[in-house]
């Protein structure tokens, strides 16, 4: 209930309004003083006017502040959970008090606002009444004393608060990003979460078993709270399909919120529980508009190392992101004999990425006058400058050409820095396309990729030409360590990789995999470090050589792998952990000095994991201790066919 209170006062035929708001009652008064005469030069009733300026100032301030503060929330039925059933995930939190705008001010708000309230008033008054004075002196109005100077700056410098203070709760919205309803910013208690299992509505009859053994319980997410009022009509409206689960981010400006209503949703969309997927403790900001969209949860995936690798001199503790068991061990062994023998080296001797898309033209004799432009010298250079303006580290390096009737397969490669560059080249790929439009109207873009790239697929194109870094890593381990450490012999390997790694794998028909297990140690460490674990299929091409050296003494081995696609910068490597794990290795982030060297040591490491990794798991192979290790390594001994979902 609001009370207005509207006063009048009138100076020689000027007056002054004021309305004040007590959120008491509804009823209107209003407060007018009789028009004073101009011959009349005191104010009527001076001090009633300023008391009665002062309190009314108190009361409007005091009202805004009470309506600024919205109820407290209630807390009852926190902790009636029932003992037999687990909650879904945890997305509780007790964030601290958001900050105010008020909060820097040296009074209480309403005192200060009574305060200023007064003086604006109190000087407008002074001021009119000294202006009058002056007209009927014949005075200068701009003859100020100082009295009359100092009222003029009090006014301003009251204006300007008045002015701030209606636009404090614009500020405090802003930063606070709490709610939809500007005055509730002030809930210091307020808690965000989600309906437990016992209040789920499954669409279907499935039932949510989530009986948990204790000792596994331990390990899953605490009870959770019964969920506010506007959390549970959000997930309403989700479960509905009047709020599009893609649009919870951007309206409400909280990625952690956005997410665990998207999470209670798809339980009750489902009836499966989601139990055992965290919520808590990952930064939801972080990958908004770059890594993933929709997120209910993350995956945890345990981090080992292996190592120290002592690759060129350097040595490297390598991690590695996986829930295979033995893979951690085996390449730390790996690691192990190379160090013992001396350590290994790699060369990068090819840098390109690829991007190829397909053009058609109304005949085949027109798309092959293109294939002539583009293949024609003098014409490279005008197209590098052309393709070269998308970026400061895109260098186009050379133009390939494939000619399927009226289609032609256009392959650029360019360097890309120390990004992993498939964004780069396609930005180029496009401008050039662009000109050439001008150059060849008839020409019609089928697509800006036209898998002659090729991404993310097994291709002859990438193992023989190359995509991303091709290196090649190889090392000379002594008879002795292969005995003592691998457990095996010289010749025994030279065997096993003769029947198993290059003629049992063209037995197969095998594009690029006459390795023992490449794609292991690959996607261990591109998860680790935030590169594109769908890349893993090109980039773990691999053969891998064995050879007796020194009168088959001691092993010659080396791994070629011409399509290592990694970068340190952009997508997932701007993640926390997997920017802890480039930082391990040393390569995080751009290098300044040196364009490009940080992705390309990260691309030897792979490599040398990978020599590492193969030398161990054929060492096992070849002795027979690949069953035995897997049977006491990779067999879990804890129970967990009580967990379901």
């Amino acid at each position: 209930m609001e009370k207005r209170v509207v006063c009048t006062w009138w100076h020689a035929g000027t007056y002054i309004h004021s309305a004040v708001t007590c959120p008491y009652s509804s009823s209107l008064h209003y407060y007018n003083f009789s028009p004073i005469s101009p011959e009349y030069i005191a104010p009527p009733f001076p001090i009633f006017q300023f008391l009665f300026l002062f309190f009314s100032s108190l009361l409007f301030s005091a009202g805004m502040d009470v309506r600024r503060r919205p109820p407290k929330p209630s807390h009852r039925n926190h902790h009636l959970q029932h003992p037999q059933r687990s909650s879904s995930a945890a997305i509780h939190r007790s964030p601290s008090p958001a900050p105010k705008a008020s909060d820097a001010l040296p009074l209480p708000l309403y005192l200060t606002n009574g305060i200023f309230f007064t003086l604006f008033f109190s000087v407008a008054y002074y001021l009119l009444h000294r202006w009058r004075d002056k007209i009927r002196s014949s005075t200068p109005l701009h003859v100020v004393t100082l009295s009359e100077l100092a009222a003029i700056l009090s006014l301003i410098a009251s204006f300007i608060y008045l002015l701030g203070f209606f636009g404090i709760d614009f500020v405090q919205s802003f930063i606070a990003r709490a709610s939809h309803d500007a005055w509730d910013i002030e809930d210091e208690d307020e808690t965000r979460f989600l309906l437990n299992e016992d209040r789920r509505l499954a669409p279907c009859s499935a039932v949510l078993d989530s009986s948990i053994s204790t000792s596994v319980s331990t390990f899953m997410d605490p009870p959770v709270p019964l969920p506010s009022q506007d959390d549970e009509d959000l997930v309403k409206s989700v479960v509905s399909g009047d709020i599009p689960s893609y649009s919870l981010e951007s309206r409400l400006g909280d990625c952690y919120r956005a997410a665990s209503i998207r999470r209670e949703a798809v339980q009750r969309l489902t009836g499966r529980s989601l139990t055992g997927l965290p919520l808590d403790g990952f930064d939801y900001q972080s990958i908004l508009g770059q890594c993933c969209e929709m997120p209910i949860g993350y995956v945890q995936i345990p981090v080992g190392i292996a190592g120290p690798l002592l690759l060129n001199g350097c040595e490297y503790s390598v991690p590695m992101a996986t829930t295979e068991g033995c893979l951690v061990a085996s390449t730390n062994r790996g690691c192990k004999a190379i160090y013992a023998s001396g350590g290994a080296t790699s060369v990068l001797f090819r840098d390109g990425m690829t991007r190829a898309p397909v053009v058609k033209f109304p005949t085949a004799s027109r798309a092959s006058e293109l294939l002539f432009f583009l293949e024609e010298p003098a014409n490279f250079d005008t197209l590098a400058v052309v393709f070269n303006k998308s970026s400061r580290f895109a260098r186009l390096q050379k133009i390939q050409c494939s000619l399927a009737g009226r289609n032609l397969y256009i392959r650029f490669s360019c360097g890309t820095g120390d990004a992993m560059g498939m964004n780069m080249v396609s930005k180029g790929v496009q401008n050039v396309l662009e000109f050439l439009q001008d150059e060849f109207p008839d020409m019609e873009v089928g697509g800006i990729s036209g898998n002659f790239c090729s991404d993310k697929k097994p291709a002859a194109v990438n193992w023989i030409q190359g995509r991303g870094k091709s290196v090649v890593c190889e090392a000379m381990i002594f008879g002795e360590v292969v005995e003592k450490v691998l457990k095996t012999s010289v010749s025994a390997l030279v065997e096993l990789n003769m029947i198993k790694n290059l003629t049992g794998s063209a037995i197969a028909g095998a594009l690029g995999g006459f390795n023992a297990h490449a794609a292991n140690i690959v996607s261990a460490i591109f998860i680790a470090t935030g590169q594109d674990p769908a890349q893993n299929i090109e980039s773990s091409h691999c053969i891998t050589m064995m050879e007796a050296i020194n009168d088959g003494k001691d092993l010659h081995i080396s791994v070629t792998m011409p399509c290592i696609e990694v970068g340190t910068v952009g997508g997932g490597t701007q993640l926390a952990s997997q920017s802890a794990c480039l930082n391990l290795l040393g390569v995080k982030g751009a290098c300044r000095e040196s364009p490009a060297s940080n992705s390309r040591l990260l691309a030897a490491i792979v490599a040398g994991s990978v020599l590492a990794g193969e030398l161990s798991l054929m060492s096992a192979i070849a002795s027979g201790q690949l069953v035995k290790s897997h049977m006491k390594y990779n067999r879990s001994i804890r129970d967990m066919s009580m967990v379901t979902s």
